[in-house]
């Protein structure tokens, strides 16, 4: 096994120095789409000079039209780093504050806050506004109407803040949706107009715009979203809701002008440029975020080398999307995937790890959507079969939430039995995880074997008392709750020990702290939720489906935190004061 290890790596090698690095790329990006996991376009530049482009997989499936390098996709939250441009120009000409409060500007906005909501604030995420993408049940039912940006503001305006102005960093598109209607109160203009105006036409960014559902727009991609081994078109969501935060569409090619724009001072000064990329508050892991960017040291390849970057993300209905910048050698990954998911920030790293010669990783075929093929065309057995034959094989990956997602895809399509033994698998798989538990239970509840679905409840709301699924389940089927609900408490002195920083990776710290009887966690750059006890040792999180174990070495004192959420697991030691 290890003389095959050794061959393996060393034809690895030697096809990296036969081949030029855009087809590496290639190479990579096709393995990917091959495997299910990106469909779209790519672009990669390095001195400032365009390596690779292409489009990959189709733009429009029904038509089977494939994607090209000017295939317009929509951005998401991409759009931010366009928002943030358009508040600093209104800034360097002296139209705005950024440190003066909101309500100078819009007067009937409410901002009776201490200290009151700056445009600094709104950029950079500390605003307190709570995220309107978050609240429930709201992509349900409030993502088809059309609304004028002031109509919409009247869904958030009122709602309390999280926490005070400049507390903390908490991501959300309120904040950014608000600085568009800054732009378009201060400017006189829509921000759509303002957009051509100061930054798309300057830079003959022809392809760009604001996207709406109704125009007719040339090489438009269709977006798409995975279901198993297949495809589905992704709900409609009226552009008017994401609106500043992330209603436009670019091309791969349009986002390198925009790029190579950046380096210079044709937008804004130099002085405006660097409060523009400047890091102004923990973001993400190691990170920071800037005005509309995240800043900060990324990972090459799967080496521990990294190099320093600018960039940002974007999701929306069927699209997801990387622009990364790494000023130290110009280079450039875009990224514009139109099926919804693509791993970009792990496509990205290797692909930077192929412009350093370093080594990365390739992507690995998922174990549960072939599963699902071999269920759906040969049968449940068949499909167990194979399952075992590659659940730890190199080239797989198992991964918890999708065996989940194909199990219910299976329950949906009546088939029953057959996910109920999909679910079973994944309890073996996954058998800290509280969720896979809940599923086994749902289905064998749906096959009308109650005893087995008690089981499996009792078993998860064990796990994770957070779980009120399970609670209602369970009283559903007639079974008394209360003792799986009582409070567990933990003695003062425990609780006391567990404070402290714990870090999970470089740069990734979890902070536990406690307010009066209240344990909280608080994951770098993210917000802090409470922590509730199962025992004295194991907590779990009610916004989330996680649950932390506290570790104490032989002398009883607690050196590191188990966290364990998705079928993984990571364990941070405890850092010393």
């Amino acid at each position: 096994m290890i003389i095959s290890g050794m061959v393996i790596f060393l034809s690895t090698i030697q096809l990296s120095f036969a081949q030029t690095k855009a087809e590496e790329v290639d190479k990579l990006l096709n393995l990917y789409q091959e495997y299910g996991k990106f469909n779209g376009s790519a672009l990669v530049a390095e001195n400032g000079k365009i390596l690779y482009k292409k489009g990959i997989g189709m733009a429009n499936m029904e038509w089977e039209i494939e994607n090209t390098p000017d295939t317009k996709h929509r951005l998401g939250s991409i759009t931010k780093q366009f928002t943030a441009m358009l508040i600093l120009q209104l800034a360097a000409e002296g139209k705005l504050d950024l440190h003066a409060p909101i309500d100078n500007y819009l007067p009937d906005y409410p901002n009776d806050h201490n200290p009151k909501i700056t445009t600094h604030h709104l950029l950079t995420h500390t605003s307190g506004i709570p995220n309107y993408t978050s609240f429930p049940g709201f992509m349900q039912n409030k993502n088809r109407d059309p609304y004028a940006p002031d109509d919409f503001l009247k869904i958030f305006e009122d709602k309390e803040l999280d926490f005070a102005p400049g507390e903390k960093f908490s991501y959300s598109n309120s904040g950014y949706f608000l600085l568009g209607v800054l732009v378009e109160k201060i400017s006189g203009e829509t921000y759509e107009a303002m957009l051509k105006k100061n930054i798309f036409s300057p830079l003959n960014m022809n392809d760009s715009g604001y996207d709406h559902h109704d125009e007719i727009l040339k090489n438009r991609a269709t977006g798409y979203e995975k279901q198993g081994n297949n495809y589905v078109n992704s709900r409609y969501l009226d552009m008017s809701i994401p609106y500043a935060a992330g209603s436009l569409y670019s091309t791969v090619e349009d986002l390198f002008l925009w790029d190579q724009a950046l380096y210079t001072n044709k937008l804004l000064s130099k002085e405006y440029m660097e409060l523009y990329f400047k890091p102004y508050i923990p973001a993400f892991d190691n990170s920071h975020y800037a005005y509309g960017w995240i800043v900060g040291n990324d990972v090459i390849g799967n080496t521990t080398d990294s190099i320093y970057t600018i960039s940002h993300g974007g999701g929306i209905n069927g699209f997801n999307t990387i622009i990364s910048r790494s000023p130290s050698d110009k280079s450039l990954v875009v990224l514009l995937n139109n099926t919804g998911g693509a791993p970009l920030n792990q496509m990205t790293r290797s692909i930077r790890g192929i412009l350093k010669g370093k080594t990365y990783d390739l992507p690995k075929k998922s174990v549960a959507f072939e599963l699902l093929g071999v269920i759906q065309s040969e049968g449940i057995e068949a499909g167990i079969a194979h399952y075992n034959k590659i659940k730890e094989a190199d080239k797989y990956d198992l991964d918890e939430n999708e065996m989940n997602q194909i199990g219910y895809q299976l329950m949906g399509s009546d088939q029953v039995e057959e996910a109920l033994q999909v679910f079973k698998l994944n309890v073996e798989a996954f058998p800290k995880s509280f969720n896979v538990y809940d599923s086994y239970a749902e289905a064998s509840m749906k096959l009308g074997r109650n005893d087995q679905a008690i089981e499996n409840y009792k078993k998860s709301v064990e796990m994770n008392r957070g779980n009120q699924n399970g609670i209602d389940m369970l009283k559903k089927l007639g079974v008394d709750t209360e003792s799986l609900t009582e409070d567990v408490i933990v003695p003062d002195e425990i609780l006391e020990s567990y404070i402290g920083q714990y870090e999970l990776s470089p740069g990734f710290v979890l902070t536990v702290s406690k307010e009066g009887n209240q344990m909280k966690t608080q994951a770098t750059g993210q917000a802090m939720v409470d922590i509730f006890p199962k025992s004295d040792t194991v907590f779990y999180l009610k916004v989330v489906n996680a649950q932390i174990t506290f570790n104490r070495d032989e002398k009883g004192r607690v050196e590191s935190l188990t966290l364990f959420q998705g079928g993984k697991e990571m364990t941070g030691k405890k850092l010393m004061d």
